[in-house]
């Protein structure tokens, strides 16, 4: 092959790969799981988001504070190479947001989930309606720590998902400090970084009238979709949908 047709073809996969990847792309996306679950509840999203060419991170915050699922967070984003879109369910969504103005963090995608402002709390919005007749979360016991109702699991936690795989959440759910979801922000990402939100509308965790407050509140995209607290695991395509289109806005300075 002559230099002057090796330089041309050298440049044609330079152009293709701009085109591909264009300056400021985000591509990068880490997925924060909220209370009485873990990480793995987000393996269907996390199939189709790295399908599609997007580096995921999933964190596994220890639900023991709000201090300490933060700095979780944070080792995740300090190990990240370019822009992040950070999503969080449920009590996640308080995480995201304490840990969100990390710069490299350029968005936020809330899922069924808590988005408070500096000086409020998850438990704050969580109590500032009656909860649903299926809601199963417990108070917390001697040690502080709040499990959900085994009995109400399904009903009022992981609705659309098969009675085997909510047996099984429910054994092996993770407790959730009290003071994680008592505990204040004490600075709120969504003030200065666009939002994107699912509300399921058939959630019985978390209202879904208050996560409409809360994303009127901070002007967040939202999505409705038919659906219970655990979307993300029941309508993975749906909510891998959402935050493509927020990384695919993002990318395009919108």
């Amino acid at each position: 092959m002559n230099r002057s047709r090796f330089a041309a073809l050298a440049l044609n996969a330079l152009l293709s790969s701009a085109l591909a990847a264009p300056a400021g792309a985000v591509k990068n996306v880490v997925l924060v799981h909220g209370a009485y679950a873990d990480g793995s509840g987000w393996a269907g999203v996390y199939r189709i988001l790295s399908a599609d060419g997007y580096n995921v991170t999933v964190v596994q915050n220890p639900l023991t504070s709000l201090e300490d699922d933060a700095a979780a967070v944070d080792r995740a984003l300090a190990r990240q190479d370019g822009p992040v879109i950070l999503v969080g369910h449920s009590y996640g969504g308080a995480v995201i947001t304490q840990a969100g103005v990390d710069p490299k963090v350029v968005g936020l995608v809330y899922i069924a989930a808590f988005q408070p402002d500096v000086g409020e709390s998850a438990l704050q919005w969580a109590v500032s309606e009656p909860p649903a007749p299926e809601n199963g979360t417990l108070p917390p016991d001697a040690s502080g720590y709040s499990y959900y109702d085994v009995a109400k699991f399904h009903v009022g936690f992981a609705t659309g998902l098969s009675d085997e795989q909510s047996a099984f959440m429910a054994a092996s759910q993770i407790p959730v400090a009290a003071k994680a979801l008592g505990t204040p922000l004490t600075q709120a990402a969504w003030n200065s970084k666009p939002s994107w939100g699912v509300v399921p509308m058939d959630d019985k965790s978390i209202n879904p009238s208050i996560q409409r407050k809360m994303y009127a509140r901070s002007k967040t995209d939202v999505t409705e979709l038919p659906g219970g607290h655990t979307i993300y695991i029941a309508q993975p395509q749906a909510v891998a949908d959402v935050i493509e289109r927020a990384a695919q806005q993002l990318s395009q300075g919108k």
